[in-house]
């Protein structure tokens, strides 16, 4: 099975407040549940600079500033990923669904609610980033 090398990105509003995330559309893999915004990085692409194409084509922002947040490895029954995540503290332009995607700015209380009460669902490999952000925070 072939590992799929994905950027992603949580983004940080100027307040340190709220977290930006973006609804997968139902016809894709793991349709119709939340994420932090990102994508494929292409053969030749360092992850950075896939996360600024990636960034900027879906949702309209160019990164200013970013730092690795934490690399995850999880397997589906379908086809096995390696999420590279990072933080973006600082950019330039309006997040907004430029795709048609749904999306929106969360507090950070909001997103790392329980599992069984959080009012959005993420795929099974986001869980460590969840975790991750209730216990340091943004």
């Amino acid at each position: 099975m072939k590992r799929i090398h994905v950027v992603a990105a949580i983004i940080v509003d100027a307040n340190q407040q709220q977290i930006f995330i973006t609804r997968r559309p139902d016809h894709l893999h793991q349709g119709g549940l939340w994420e932090f915004p990102g994508g494929k990085v292409e053969v030749g692409e360092t992850a950075e600079s896939a996360l600024a194409r990636e960034l900027f084509e879906e949702i309209g922002i160019s990164i200013n500033a970013c730092e690795p947040f934490m690399q995850i490895e999880h397997d589906y029954p379908d086809k096995q990923v390696f999420l590279d995540i990072w933080q973006v503290n600082s950019f330039a332009g309006t997040a907004h669904g430029k795709e048609g995607q749904d999306c929106c700015w969360v507090s950070l209380e909001t997103l790392v609610t329980e599992k069984s009460e959080r009012l959005f669902d993420f795929p099974a490999a986001n869980q460590p980033v969840l975790d991750r952000l209730a216990k340091v925070g943004i």
